[in-house]
């Protein structure tokens, strides 16, 4: 650790930093977090100026002060990731599946002309935000984890378009709980007919932070109309599946075989080649190629994946008067054990998915 990083670790208050020396040992309901924002331990903040990144500070909050100006407010220069941290049966503690994330936020930095952080950073930045927030990764058992939020985008007095000044890559660590209780539930999607998601051959298919704002009043139209996640389609001939609000599609067809969609207008989820490769693992045929909304009509299970939920089994997708049902969710069940065995180290680890941290 630089003079740097140590003093910046010492404007921590003396409470938040006694709380990072194993998990659990923050005072919160374990079993009880939901998915929201919590007060941390720190923030961990880089910021590149003049083509090199510096070595880093801490926060004990997420406050950023940029210039009003900034590429990022506006001109949407910021992409992000989410990936999770979390304490293994063995009682160590592990990130799944970076390496994924690195080459997202690498390929949407590349898409938006900012520079990517490259490997050693990126592991650098994830590991600092998991140890000084180690007191919040939840115990093994509780269903949790320490969801971490990489954050990267353009600041600095610009007033036209063009290359910002400096970049701030910061990384976010939030304790979550397990999205169901008492197994996998399955919701009703609706399919959005009056906007579209992406269109080709523009940012579908990367994580800018531009992509989500405007599901905002599509979701909440759906929510209030008793549905819990909208479906979208593609954006020229409303024939094929693209993917949920904030997740990729997941099919199961009638002889087992397990589909996502492919388009260069779909984000490529972290998660949906996990899922994939999991099918095979489990002896299924999978499969990553168009999807219409004809064989939408006959498949037997439906889910979405994402690295909140793993995977959200559908009961219904109704797209106008129509409603397509499914028959119960089996394949998607064992699906998600698998996953969730590898994500807490209940089971071997034979693609390299868990990425050990020390917290010392």
């Amino acid at each position: 650790m630089s003079t740097l990083q140590r003093l910046a670790r010492a404007l921590l208050p003396r409470g938040a930093r006694a709380l990072g020396a194993q998990p659990g040992t923050a005072p919160l309901d374990w079993l009880n977090l939901g998915f929201e924002a919590r007060a941390v331990n720190a923030y961990v903040r880089y910021n590149w100026k003049e083509g090199k990144w510096d070595e880093g500070v801490l926060s004990p909050d997420g406050t950023v002060t940029i210039h009003a100006l900034s590429n990022a407010l506006n001109y949407g220069q910021a992409v992000f990731e989410g990936l999770k941290a979390l304490q293994l049966k063995d009682g160590s503690v592990a990130l799944f599946n970076p390496a994924a994330n690195l080459r997202r936020i690498s390929n949407g930095c590349a898409r938006l002309q900012m520079p990517a952080p490259n490997e050693a950073l990126f592991y650098e930045g994830l590991e600092r935000a998991v140890r000084e927030n180690a007191g919040f990764i939840p115990p093994y058992g509780t269903g949790g984890a320490l969801y971490v939020r990489p954050l990267l985008f353009g600041h600095g007095a610009q007033l036209g378009l063009g290359a910002a000044p400096e970049y701030c890559l910061m990384f976010a660590a939030n304790p979550v709980g397990a999205y169901y209780k008492g197994g996998l539930q399955g919701v009703d999607a609706i399919v959005v007919e009056d906007f579209a998601r992406a269109a080709p051959n523009g940012v579908g298919n990367v994580k800018v932070a531009g992509n989500y704002a405007p599901d905002v009043l599509p979701s909440k139209r759906a929510k209030g109309q008793g549905y819990s996640v909208c479906l979208y389609l593609d954006a020229t001939t409303s024939t094929h599946v693209e993917e949920f609000s904030t997740s990729n599609f997941i099919g199961v067809t009638q002889d087992g075989t397990v589909v996502t969609p492919k388009s260069d207008s779909i984000l490529p989820s972290c998660t949906r080649e996990v899922v994939l490769q999991a099918a095979r693992d489990l002896g299924l045929k999978a499969e990553h190629r168009p999807v219409s909304w004809e064989e939408v009509r006959t498949l037997k299970e439906a889910a979405a994946c994402g690295t909140a939920v793993v995977l959200t089994p559908m009961k219904s997708i109704t797209r106008g008067k129509e409603v397509v049902k499914f028959n119960g969710f089996d394949t998607v069940s064992r699906l998600y054990a698998r996953i969730t065995a590898l994500q807490t180290g209940e089971s071997a680890d034979p693609h390299g998915y868990r990425h050990p941290v020390r917290l010392d």
